[in-house]
């Protein structure tokens, strides 16, 4: 059996759709994503994606399971994952927006305010709106548009900057709304929850996951075996994501000197920090903040 080439996705291409609005490399809006050519192969995403579905349906496979999403559901779809098997309805219609990551990083003021929202995307992809919080999205859909479409305004990118982050922390509400009213957790998901608040918190200092074992009072095979488990992704991944996130914030919106952050996180040297961004990220951290 021969494997099959994983392609990246393409932000770029997406411009060249038809009724888009764009903002440099950076963002993509479109009502007429039941217009836009779709891939017949698998695509792995190398930025992300918010979409709300208004009519008809789709199912789709996102790193091999099964997705349906219904009127009213919205899409989110965090970057690095595997999209294949794309099906919409003949009737299907919606609204899409597609972000670098290194523009969502940018819009990112606190890495604790946002992480609920992709943390949960991460397990929970697809997530039903009530009627009030469809609308609210649909209302910073429209307001982002006009607002791209605005070129003269000399503020376009940071008044685009703002609305988003609202819009994320009003997205941010609805996963505490689901989390509240949704079925009891399991054992495997009360870990996991509990895991990733001792990341968000403590991985600027501490990296190995023997260390949140200990904190968690259970064995690093057991922890890496539930968390594989609930996420399909490791401890490791998990801890090297919140990491990356934390530099990239901090080389975007702070004036620290290189050296300074790799202080903050507790890295050996300056040298260390750049090897290891360069890892995960594909550039230097000099050349990432200079964008």
């Amino acid at each position: 059996m021969v494997n099959q080439q994983i392609k990246e996705s393409d932000l770029n291409k997406a411009k060249t759709w038809s009724e888009s609005v764009f903002m440099d490399d950076d963002l993509l809006l479109t009502e007429r994503i039941n217009e836009a050519p779709m891939p017949t192969e698998p695509r792995r995403m190398n930025f992300i994606l918010i979409g709300l579905c208004t009519r008809g349906k789709i199912i789709y496979q996102l790193d091999t399971r099964e997705k349906i999403i219904m009127p009213g559901d919205i899409l989110i779809v965090s970057e690095r994952h595997v999209v294949d098997h794309y099906q919409p309805s003949p009737d299907m219609q919606g609204l899409c927006m597609m972000l670098s990551v290194n523009f969502f990083h940018e819009i990112i003021q606190n890495v604790k305010d946002i992480s609920s929202l992709f943390l949960f995307s991460r397990t929970h992809p697809v997530i039903h709106l009530e009627p009030k919080e469809q609308d609210t999205f649909k209302e910073y859909f429209h307001v982002i548009q006009n607002k791209i479409s605005d070129k003269d305004n000399h503020f376009r990118k940071d008044l685009t900057r703002t609305l988003l982050l609202a819009m994320f922390y009003d997205l941010s509400n609805v996963i505490y709304r689901v989390l509240h009213n949704d079925k009891p957790q399991t054992r495997a998901e009360a870990i996991f929850a509990d895991f990733i608040r001792k990341v968000e918190n403590c991985c600027k200092q501490e990296r190995r996951v023997s260390w949140y074992a200990q904190e968690l009072h259970i064995t690093p095979k057991y922890l890496s075996e539930v968390i594989k488990a609930v996420s399909r992704r490791t401890p490791n991944e998990w801890i090297d994501d919140y990491v990356t996130m934390e530099l990239r914030v901090l080389l975007k919106n702070t004036s620290k000197s290189i050296k300074e952050i790799a202080q903050e996180l507790h890295f050996p040297n300056q040298s260390f920090l750049g090897k290891y961004f360069k890892e995960h990220v594909g550039v230097s951290p000099s050349e990432y903040r200079k964008g």
